[in-house]
């Protein structure tokens, strides 16, 4: 992992060379040589569009990658853990500075659309050249998600030559190859990447037992890129992918019905049947241009995602009184521009634009337990045990359009400001707008100690696949008719934020930082799991404030790579202002007039790891490495709302790469890892909590096989 700071580089991770693996396979003619260099460039023009001045930034090369746990086949978030201040939670989801997501993922540079997917990580590090994790005081360029920004360059036929297959197996029944193969031919380099995963702990489990009941799960993923050079100066590129999951919902045994549906009161709770489907398709169309002192970068994107869910036929009605076939799909398309101008020695302006349109279609067709007035409580009522059916439905449609212009100024040459603005509206469940000033500076006083501090104002609109548009009186007159009939339009979130930073580089291979920010929020967003189908609602609060800080250090150098860091954060809120029928009313009550921690809120939250390499220049060379993850726990429920936290845990976690040496090969490879060795109990989430669905176990003790070969 490399980490910059305000324009300082420390290591994590073997560097990447500099030379392409293309051109060292064999003597390239002069095309060749001439088409490396200008994607080079080209490459670097880019970065320099949509640069992390002021921001906090951490990088995974692909050592750092390689480093984590399961390598290329740990999910994205996996990885992204390895990063100061990332909190785990269920579901796989994570925490980024006390957000509850808000986070944006770029490939190449290019916005994707949030979509639908909860169990699934649309997009795989084994996509990644280079990935980045960009927090803090964002520049002007980054908008509409800031928690953190997910930056993926994705790999060509340049980076990743020849093909790779691999096959991991495992704990689980856990089976899943994956094959990916780039190159070039003329001016035209291409890539693809496909894996296949199945096992039988898809998602987590919601109990402490080893093996999770009905927890199956098949999925697939895949990416390619094609890039063509039109001339020196022109990159024409189309990146294409999608995901599909099926998941088979996890049993508690041992469950007593709620209801009493057509005189079945009896059921047993480790045969229900529940399932989700989520699929995600996205597509990115770019046109790079450089002149001289101006680089440019046109995009066309497209996402459709969907998501279903299929109830158990009677244990829905039995255990929640509902039962519900719902499907959700989403169909986002827009236009991205990003371009900065070389205005003189000390001046880099930037400015662009995004215009996005979404269309969030939702039906759900069910039965429901009805209710009858209660002859021995006047006013109340309860369960007929009988059932009627009821549909809900809903057709949004969204508009986003943002805005920015900045300057990168270079005051003096060890001082740099860098101050624009942004402008976002949105047009949908609700019209809001808002200028958005942007301001870091970044001093350093000696080449070993980089400073910075940083304000940001966010804009943060409310996804539009998570806003629940739906009826409350289609429910009414039956077990699921909220006790709160009252739902009024999640808002967009409105944040001050400060940010302060210091890295230092006391000798070789060795960086030590700190990073401290403060934000104060209205309309804080939130989101909660709500009953099924298992998805994100969001909703409001009306005031947060969140404060954290962040410790890390890396050593780099030789056969040795380390890293450590430690954090902590405080979130706390008040007032819910929308989506309320989630919510009963006294917990309304309540959080109306007291602040409270949120659900996602974890103190102390660390991670450490190391890794060495022996032989290491040799066809022979073995990677051993390990490393922990550490929280404090997320938050519970016991006398009032999020009022305490759950237990402390750490899992320690081990990894031994080696390479074979074979004449015949390209390059032949096998990994062991072993996940959580002590086989650590916690528990991520209770089931109490606000917003809190369910209960969720972190993976227990597991071990897992990889052979890789190249070709």
């Amino acid at each position: 992992m490399r980490l910059l700071l305000g324009g300082s580089l420390l290591g994590f991770g073997a560097v990447l060379a500099a030379a392409s693996p293309a051109a060292a396979q064999s003597k390239p003619d002069e095309t060749t040589i001439d088409l490396d260099v200008v994607a080079k460039r080209l490459d670097r023009e880019r970065s320099s569009i949509q640069p992390s001045l002021g921001a906090t930034r951490y990088d995974f090369g692909k050592t750092a990658i390689q480093n984590t746990p399961q390598g290329e086949n740990a999910s994205l978030n996996q990885v992204l853990l390895r990063a100061p201040g990332v909190v785990q939670d269920g579901f796989g989801q994570i925490h980024v500075r006390g957000d509850h997501g808000s986070l944006q993922y770029r490939l190449d540079g290019v916005q994707l659309p949030e979509g639908l997917s909860l169990f699934s990580s649309v997009l795989s590090p084994r996509f990644a050249n280079e990935l980045s994790l960009l927090t803090g005081s964002l520049p002007a360029q980054y908008g509409l998600r800031t928690a953190g920004v997910v930056d993926i360059s994705v790999k060509s036929g340049s980076t990743n030559p020849g093909g790779e297959a691999s096959v991991m197996g495992g704990s689980y029944n856990w089976i899943q190859p994956a094959l990916e193969y780039g190159g070039r031919s003329g001016t035209i380099d291409y890539f693809a990447v496909g894996q296949y995963v199945s096992n039988s702990n898809g998602i987590n489990n919601p109990t402490s037992s080893y093996t999770p009941l009905h927890d199956d799960t098949a999925q697939w993923y895949a990416l390619a890129k094609v890039t063509g050079i039109v001339d020196d100066s022109t990159r024409l590129s189309f990146i294409g992918g999608g995901a599909s999951a099926r998941y088979q919902i996890p049993n508690v045994p041992g469950q007593t019905p709620q209801f009493t549906v057509n005189n079945i009161s009896n059921w047993n709770s480790s045969l229900l049947d529940q399932r989700q489907w989520e699929d995600t398709y996205f597509g990115i169309a770019s046109l790079q241009k450089s002149y001289q002192n101006f680089n440019l970068q046109l995009s066309g994107f497209a996402r459709y995602s969907n998501l279903s869910y299929q109830p158990d036929v009677i244990g829905d009605l039995l255990y929640n009184g509902i039962q519900p076939y719902a499907n959700t799909s989403s169909l986002a398309t827009g236009v991205q521009a990003d371009a900065s101008w070389k205005a003189a020695s000390a001046h880099t302006l930037r400015g662009g634009f995004l215009v996005q349109r979404e269309r969030v279609t939702t039906l759900t067709n069910g039965n429901v337990v009805t209710t009858i007035a209660d002859p021995d409580n006047e006013g109340e009522t309860i369960a007929s045990g009988q059932t009627t059916g009821y549909t809900q439905g809903s057709d949004l449609v969204g508009w986003t359009y943002s805005v920015y212009l900045q300057d990168e100024w270079k005051i003096w040459p060890t001082v740099t400001v860098n101050f624009g603005a942004r402008f976002d509206a949105i047009s949908g469940v609700t019209s809001e707008n808002q200028l958005s000033p942007r301001i870091n500076v970044v001093w350093e006083p000696d080449p070993r100690i980089t400073l910075r501090g940083g304000y940001a104002k966010y804009f943060v609109p409310a996804p539009l696949n998570q806003v629940n548009a739906n009826s409350i009186a289609a429910l009414s007159g039956t077990t699921a008719a909220p006790a709160v009939a009252l739902n009024s339009p999640v808002k967009a979130e409105r944040s001050d934020n400060f940010d302060i930073g210091m890295t230092v580089k006391p000798v070789d291979g060795f960086s030590v930082g700190f990073a401290g920010y403060y934000k104060f929020a209205q309309n804080y967003l939130d989101k909660g799991q709500f009953g099924a189908p298992i998805t994100l609602t969001s909703f409001n609060y009306a005031y947060a404030q969140v404060a954290g800080w962040e410790l890390f250090t890396n050593y780099d150098k030789g056969p040795w790579s380390i890293y450590a860091n430690f954090a902590w954060t405080r979130t706390s809120a008040t007032n819910i202002t929308s989506a309320q029928f989630n919510f009963e009313q006294g917990e309304l009550g309540y959080i109306a007039n007291n602040w409270i921690f949120t659900d996602h809120n974890q103190t102390w939250t660390g991670s450490a790891g190391a890794a060495y390499v022996f032989n290491q220049d040799s066809d022979r060379a073995t990677r051993v490495s390990a490393d922990v993850l550490y929280g404090t726990g997320l938050r519970t429920s016991i006398v009032t709302p999020n009022d305490a936290s759950l237990p402390t845990y750490a899992t320690v976690n081990l990894s031994l790469t080696q390479k074979i040496p074979v004449s015949v090969s390209k390059g032949t490879q096998v990994r062991f890892d072993a996940i959580n060795v002590g086989d650590h109990v916690y528990q991520l989430r209770d089931g109490t909590g606000v917003g809190v669905g369910a209960p969720q176990f972190g993976a227990r003790r597991s071990f897992f096989v990889t052979l890789s070969q190249k070709f």
